[in-house]
């Protein structure tokens, strides 16, 4: 999963990307509503953490904004503020959450699993295509009767292709899905990770379309991608 962090307190910023990112998760972070509101449409973030008091922009005119523009990604506003005025004001402007400073990390977490379980329709803490199940919080892949825990690289290309089964996805897409905006990239490194996601789940299931990215093929998914298939 990618995550925008907006927070213009860096200390508190660099405490929460460290612990955000010991997990399976990519994290971007930007300090500035401006800059917040110039990313948002353009680029794709499965959460957004959304701090209220924000230099240029407010943090409330940031959610109202990219709601106007059609950005439907989910927020959880997290702000000193504990009016219940202004709780209701970011509520009612489109926040999925609402998480008051201080706040423990284990907190903002459980709250990042509801809101995402929300968004993907399933109460449990998981994803399955056909006969793959992905546990999203462990990165435990099960194939049939298999199970092995994914690193973190090739959880973040699963995790994107079983929750969107059937489209494509380019590679752009992937990429910032692995590095967000902080590393570089070598050249071939999306083909090896997919190299070896299809080795562990069969050479089908993941289907390359030439020059625009990849797919995985739901109906293959069935059956393993492993002949064969009744």
């Amino acid at each position: 999963m990618r995550i925008l962090l907006v927070e213009d307190d860096h200390l508190l910023a660099r405490t929460m990307l460290g612990m955000l990112r010991d997990g399976q998760d990519t994290v971007d972070w930007l300090d500035d509503g401006q800059l917040a509101l110039n990313a948002l449409p353009d680029e794709h973030f499965d959460l957004v953490l959304l701090d209220l008091t924000l230099p240029r922009i407010d943090g409330l005119e940031v959610l109202r904004s990219m709601r106007r523009q059609g950005v439907q990604t989910p927020v959880i506003i997290l702000t000193a503020r504990s009016d219940l005025e202004e709780k209701l004001q970011g509520l009612d402007a489109g926040a999925d959450d609402y998480l008051t400073k201080p706040f423990a990390m284990a907190e903002l977490k459980a709250r990042i699993r509801a809101v995402t379980r929300r968004w993907d329709g399933k109460a449990e803490t998981g994803l399955s295509v056909g006969a793959l199940s992905l546990d999203t919080e462990s990165g435990q892949l099960r194939v049939g009767d298999e199970v092995v825990t994914l690193p973190r690289s090739e959880f973040q290309i699963l995790q994107y292709l079983m929750r969107h089964p059937g489209q494509v996805a380019t590679r752009r897409r992937l990429e910032e899905q692995l590095y967000g905006w902080e590393q570089g990239v070598e050249s071939n490194a999306l083909e090896v990770h997919i190299h070896h996601l299809r080795r562990r789940i069969g050479k089908t299931l993941i289907r390359t379309l030439r020059g625009v990215g990849y797919l995985l093929d739901a109906e293959a998914a069935g059956c393993c991608g492993r002949p064969p298939c009744p």
